[in-house]
């Protein structure tokens, strides 16, 4: 069996890993989109979206690879309300997501699954995160299952003591206000400790493990 895993999660330096007032024009709230400069330049994220060329980042090539499966939060595949943002809508990416694997989306809203191009498959659970993770090992086999945020999904799987594994890119700014991803969360207690850092010019990468 695989290790569970959250890889790339940015977050400012005052802890937030998405800005304010998240909506369809503002899928990481206001101010968000400055956390992921430091992904944005990189190889990895350019052929996510078609493009050639970039920067060589090793957490940027981890932050996708050796996943067999990902689970989502409900404002990761679809803009905040019930509507899913229109009977059309089939996530932020396009015919053609970045993840190339089942991908498990924590929701109290059923939906049919739904079979994208490049052999992502999005599943949707209404069991709670637990029942999401039971899946998403099935599917994984011996792979790694990622968690890819948001937010409030990265803490209920730390408090949960689910997580083996959590590479932060930590960006030079501040948001103030937001989704904090540690308010209220001791993560010695929980067992995890820095076992890796890296500064580079748009973000210090930290990994912690347990």
């Amino acid at each position: 069996m695989g290790k569970v895993r959250a890889r790339g999660f940015a977050v400012s330096i005052d802890g937030f890993g998405a800005g304010p007032d998240q909506s369809l024009e503002h899928p990481l709230g206001k101010g968000g989109p400055e956390l992921m400069r430091w992904f944005f330049p990189t190889r990895a994220f350019r052929s996510m979206i078609g493009q050639e060329g970039g920067t060589d980042d090793r957490f940027a090539d981890a932050a996708m690879d050796g996943f067999g499966a990902f689970i989502l939060g409900r404002n990761m595949f679809g803009p905040a309300g019930d509507d899913w943002g229109g009977p059309d809508w089939k996530g932020w990416w396009g015919d053609n997501p970045p993840y190339h694997a089942p991908t498990f989306i924590l929701t109290h809203h059923a939906r049919a699954p739904i079979v994208m191009e490049g052999g992502t498959t999005f599943h949707f659970v209404t069991g709670g995160i637990e029942a999401a993770l039971d899946q998403a090992r099935a599917a994984a086999g011996d792979l790694d299952v990622k968690i890819g945020g948001g937010v409030s999904t990265v803490r209920q799987y730390l408090l949960a003591v689910a997580i083996d594994e959590l590479h932060l890119a930590v960006s030079p700014i501040v948001l103030g206000r937001g989704e904090n991803l540690f308010s209220g969360i001791d993560l010695p207690s929980l067992g995890y400790r820095v076992t890796e850092t890296v500064a580079t010019e748009l973000a210090t990468h930290i990994v912690l493990t347990r």
